[in-house]
């Protein structure tokens, strides 16, 4: 028979009620439900979906916004037409 180590994690209150909350709407324990995912991440080896940075705030982009700023606090703005989307 396998002993089960207990872990303890903290979490964002409102966010917790609404994970108990869907959770309990699926028929899961939040017990059961972390044990499927640590039980995936292990199997697969990597998270179960995907991560990923925002782009707006990688390193090139940052760059070029403290550029245009600088070049706009020295008064060489240039004017472009608005793209409709």
């Amino acid at each position: 028979m396998t002993t089960a180590v207990p872990i303890t994690m903290r979490a964002d209150p409102s966010v917790k009620a609404c994970f108990e909350q869907i959770c309990a709407e699926i028929g899961l324990s939040v017990n059961a439900a972390l044990n499927i995912f640590i039980k995936r991440v292990v199997r697969d080896r990597k998270i179960p979906f995907d991560l990923a940075a925002d782009r707006f705030y990688s390193e090139a982009n940052m760059r070029h916004l403290r550029a245009s700023a600088a070049e706009a606090r020295a008064g060489h703005v240039t004017e472009h037409e608005l793209i409709e989307v």
